[in-house]
Order: C-alpha cells, then sequence, then structure tokens
C-alpha cells in the first residue's frame, strides 16, 4: 500500500457519496479487502472470510478494523458505487505509468506505444440474461488498451459479447505521436483514418484479400513479413 493515496482515494468516495450512512464498514475497508483478495487469489466470499478470520490478530496493522462478514462485503460489493474505484483506477493508473515510464520493451522509441486487443469472458445465461451471446451461452468482451511499457491497461471497455471488436475505436481518445498496434480484427479503414488524422500512427497486419495499391516504395527485407 506505499502507492496508495488516501487524499485521493477520499475524494472519490466524497464525489459518490461513498459512506453515506455507513457506520462501520466503509469504502476504504472494501478497498483493502477486496485488493487482498486479489493479490492472494481468494476464489469466493467465503474464502476471503475463511482468511481473514485466520488472520484475524493481524488485521489492524494493516488498516481492516473488525471482523470481515460475507454478508457484508457481498452487501458493500453490490450496492456501493462502483464508479469510486473506477475513478481511482485511473489514479494508480497515473501512478504506475510513471513508475514504468523509462522502462526498455525491446523498441527504441521515446514515444507511446499501445497495444489493443479484446478477451471474450464466458457467463451462466440464467444468471447473466442480459448478456446473450448465443442460444444457450451469455458473454462479455473486455476491450483493453495496453500501455506496453509495464504493461499497464490505460483503458477497459465492457461490452456485451456480440458487439465487434472495431467499435472499440469510436469510444477511445486518441493520443497525438502514439503507436497502436492492433490485429486484423481492427481494419476499418475509415476509423484507422481517424488515428492518422489525430496524428498518431498504427500498424496492423492485412487480409489476404486486401487490394493494396502502392503510392511510393522503401527499400525492406522481405523476410521480415513487411510489405
Amino acid at each position: 500500500m506505499d502507492y496508495f493515496h488516501y487524499y485521493e482515494f477520499n475524494k472519490c468516495v466524497k464525489r459518490y457519496d461513498g459512506d453515506y450512512k455507513v457506520k462501520d464498514f466503509s469504502c476504504l475497508k472494501q478497498f483493502l479487502i477486496m485488493v487482498f483478495a486479489q493479490l492472494t487469489y481468494r476464489e469466493s466470499l467465503r474464502d476471503i472470510q475463511t482468511c481473514f478470520r485466520a488472520l484475524k490478530a493481524k488485521l489492524y496493522h494493516v488498516g481492516i478494523h473488525g471482523e470481515v462478514a460475507r454478508n457484508t462485503l457481498a452487501n458493500a460489493n453490490i450496492h456501493r458505487d462502483w464508479r469510486i474505484y473506477a475513478d481511482f483506477a485511473l489514479v494508480l493508473i497515473g501512478i504506475a505509468r510513471q513508475l514504468y515510464i523509462k522502462d526498455d520493451f525491446g523498441i527504441q522509441l521515446k514515444d507511446m506505444v499501445y497495444a489493443l486487443d479484446s478477451t471474450t469472458i464466458d457467463l451462466c445465461l440464467s444468471l447473466f440474461p442480459w448478456a446473450p451471446f448465443r442460444e444457450h451461452k451469455a458473454a462479455i468482451k473486455m476491450h483493453t488498451l495496453l500501455d506496453l511499457r509495464g504493461n499497464i491497461p490505460v483503458f477497459i471497455w465492457i461490452s456485451t459479447g456480440k458487439v465487434h471488436d472495431i467499435n472499440v475505436l469510436d469510444n477511445m481518445i486518441i493520443e497525438p505521436g502514439a503507436y497502436y498496434i492492433v490485429d486484423r480484427g481492427y481494419l476499418d479503414f475509415l476509423r484507422l483514418h481517424k488515428i492518422h488524422l489525430s496524428q498518431a500512427f498504427f500498424i496492423t497486419r492485412t487480409k489476404t484479400n486486401t487490394r493494396l495499391h502502392r503510392v511510393c516504395s522503401h527499400p525492406v527485407d522481405m523476410d521480415s513479413g513487411v510489405l
């Protein structure tokens, strides 16, 4: 928790009245518990409760006061405004990016380099009927933009599983001078042209049926796969 900013966290809590009428189980306590659960790979609320009961004598020293009840944690996860933690995540991302800004990732570039991709997360259709994907299957997609210096996610957009990957480009703010690495699923020339108009660059692979018209040529090693 050395990089934890209590002032910034409290600003996020006040912004959305996170501790309104809360007597004991504050947003800070919820955050500390969920961070511990994430870093120690807890698999369920019961697993979290069992672990904290075993470490009961040490909880005070990490800032967690009192018992950790499963039902209390479940209610907080359901009813607390998620925007508190989304806003604070942006604060932590800003801190993490500064730590890795000089990280060497194998490419001699001073500019920012990002990788964009998505992953499909399977869900149970009976529990998540709002996310239909197949006839008997539910899913959501998590579209993620990674800063390759440190592999830090700087933009995450969650959609239903039926949304095509290319739509994420309509929701992103393009950073001038940056490089965006995308795969063939994002090959839409109108949207890629918007990256060009924003004075940024994109790197992708062409599809086999793409018709190319050469404007000019430069010497290139054909074995590298670059056209």
